[in-house]
């Protein structure tokens, strides 16, 4: 049993079904059912690659393990059980004899007032879905504002976090929207202004000073505003106050300050080490002997600096996956354990276009040089999909990119403090999210509502009152989750659909009046006089001049059976107003359609006995056909 598909989960998939050879029974655990290839995200919120290119299908390239759909949230490990959350709610239990704990990591908060509500992270697919949207959608309305405050505001983009994934995002977005205000210049003459914070003392700490000097001379290059020993300190709707008292005007927020370990790990009750599940140098839990770990809940020991762990990088967690399959199948009787020792290859960072900065073998390198490098480890290291990637960065050296936002993603779908980044949250589905924090008093366009930070807010917005529809508020009508509308998937059926009431005059159902086998329609021989509609329903037989309410609903009074005959209203031609109490909402916008009676209304008629069944007449159209089960049979209208 293997939870999470990421670098370190994937790896160990499959290298295990490798050496078993296809005999052991491999079920793997992940929300999601592709492997999202997370150094090539910075060029999906780019518009370099389609979204489909970063993410390799688990299905078609572990062809010999069962992919099961669902959020670990809970781990019996004396009962040899995993509890999960599948994608529409759904609750099951997966059985294990080994366990591989391959969660990943989530996004790491810090406790500044605003970051929660107002900041996005760059940890999953649906956050750079979402940032390109935002990113296009900010330029084009400064590019349309004729106030220079607000055009400002909303072409300035702050980037917190200057790691790889931060340089990486604000290289890619400089150069993003400099290609989209070339096309279409602002109207007050400005251009998108991209920053850069960061507590370290320069660019990218974790790697070789010659490299940070390379990143950052390339992000100052394209105008990027780099600040280090600057954070933020609080955030806001309209902007964001730094820590050296400076307020910036802005509309993004971007969240890159670094990773924290799923917290799925922490309900064990195991020793643990910076959150992260302490392992031996073989990813075995001492004490344990069938629960693994490796990735970033994993702490796992470096042989080669004695009294250290090996860092939270996608490098290592994919060398953790081959190491940990290898001991698995130790386990199991095939082949020998191993400890998990590690050389440095080096590191690649992509700048976007022909820049990189890379180190491959410990020789440092820039310039297009490091481009080809970068681009060539990322291609080797996919597990897929690498002509379709390669064919994008072609037609991107030689096209233009494509501007556009399409609106998939919300900014509710993807706040910052979640369990789940790789997920995006949908109206009335399950929640995985610790905490749905979504920006107070901004729609996802950006644009203010009348809800601000301390006040009332609005129905459907995050931290007021939900609206119905919307995650955590009454579901509406036809939506997942609520009360579904009539004859839609999961509601009341309508009249006549599959499983529900079944319509008048259809196969199982209560017969129409005045069809064979039902009850005799007013205004025919033998029925009661025509009367009038009731809470919108047809004219029943038809009778001159309006037709009166009835102030009894349709079903009881079909359901009180025959009733004795009525004498008419006494006055022939004249007719009864209506009343509208009774009128559906349908129909309240169309005129009541009537016919003309023939034969005097107003005498005394008999009622003759109700028939069960009656041949039908020659001349009208053949009906539906006619069920045992008292449903309607399929292509029925």
């Amino acid at each position: 049993m293997i939870v999470g598909a990421g670098f370190a989960g994937y790896r160990t998939a499959r290298t295990l079904s490798r050496l078993t050879r296809h005999q052991a029974d491999i079920t793997l655990l992940n929300p999601t059912d592709y492997f999202l290839y997370l150094p090539l995200l910075p060029q999906v919120a780019a518009g370099i690659l389609e979204p489909r290119r970063v993410s390799v299908s688990l299905s078609g390239t572990l062809p010999h393990v069962r992919l099961v759909l669902g959020e670990a949230d809970g781990i019996d490990l004396d009962g040899h059980t995993v509890h999960y959350t599948g994608p529409e709610g759904e609750e099951g239990t997966l059985p294990f004899d080994r366990l591989v704990l391959a969660a990943g990591s989530v996004n790491k908060l810090l406790p500044i007032p605003g970051v929660a509500e107002h900041a996005h992270g760059f940890r999953g697919l649906p956050e750079a879905l979402y940032l390109r949207d935002h990113v296009t959608r900010q330029v084009e309305l400064a590019a349309a504002a004729d106030d220079r405050a607000e055009c400002a505001a909303r072409c300035t983009f702050v980037v917190v976090g200057a790691g790889y994934t931060g340089t990486e995002v604000a290289a890619h977005g400089a150069m993003y929207t400099d290609a989209q205000v070339r096309k279409h210049p602002m109207r007050t003459g400005m251009r998108p202004r991209w920053m850069l914070l960061d507590v370290a003392p320069r660019v990218m700490p974790e790697m070789d000073e010659r490299l940070s000097r390379t990143a950052e001379r390339v992000l100052r290059q394209r105008g990027v505003d780099v600040r280090m020993g600057t954070s933020v300190k609080e955030a806001t709707h309209d902007g964001v106050v730094l820590t050296d008292g400076s307020t910036v005007d802005t509309r993004t927020l971007v969240w890159c300050v670094g990773v924290r370990p799923d917290p799925l790990v922490e309900s064990l009750g195991l020793p643990m080490e910076r959150g992260r599940l302490l392992v031996d140098p073989h990813l075995q839990v001492p004490g344990r002997p069938e629960l693994f770990a490796c990735g970033d809940v994993a702490a796992v020991p470096d042989l080669n600096q004695p009294g250290q762990y090996t860092p939270m990088t996608a490098q290592h967690a994919w060398r953790h996956g081959k190491v940990c399959a290898q001991n698995v199948a130790a386990s199991l009787g095939i082949g020998e354990r191993r400890a998990y020792r590690h050389r440095d290859m080096g590191f690649v960072v992509d700048l976007g276009g022909a820049k990189a900065a890379a180190n491959p073998l410990g020789l440092p390198m820039s310039g297009p040089a490091a481009g080809a490098v970068t681009r060539g480890y990322h291609l080797a290291a996919m597990p897929g999909n690498r002509v379709r990637v390669a064919a994008d960065w072609l037609l991107d050296a030689v096209l233009p990119r494509q501007a556009v936002q399409l609106g998939l993603v919300r900014s509710w779908s993807v706040p910052l403090e979640s369990s789940s980044p790789e997920v995006a949250r949908v109206p009335g589905g399950p929640e995985r999210h610790g905490k749905a924090a979504g920006p107070a008093g901004q729609r996802p366009d950006g644009e203010e509502t009348g809800n601000q930070p301390g006040g009332e807010s609005a129905k459907g917005q995050p931290g007021g009152e939900p609206a119905k529809g919307q995650p955590g508020g009454e579901p509406a009508k036809n939506q997942p989750g609520g009360e579904s509308a009539k004859g839609q998937p999961g509601g009341e059926p309508a009249k006549g659909q599959p499983g529900g009431e079944p319509a008048k005059n259809q196969p199982g159902g209560e017969p129409a009046k005045g069809q064979p086998g039902g009850e005799p329609a007013k205004s025919r021989p033998g029925g009661e006089p025509a009367g009038s509609r009731s809470h919108g329903g047809r004219a029943k037989g038809g009778q001159s001049g309006s037709p009166r309410a009835s102030g009894k609903p349709r079903r009881a009074v079909e359901a009180a059976g025959p009733r004795p005959a009525r004498e008419g209203s006494g006055k022939p031609g004249r007719a009864p107003r209506a009343s509208g109490a009774g009128l559906r909402r349908e129909t309240a916008h169309r005129p009541v359609r009537t016919e003309q009676v023939r034969g005097p209304a107003h005498r005394p008629r008999t009622r003759t006995p109700r028939r069960t069944s009656r041949p039908p007449d020659p001349t009208s159209p053949p009906g539906p056909v006619k069920r045992t089960d008292r449903r309607a049979a399929e292509g029925d209208s």
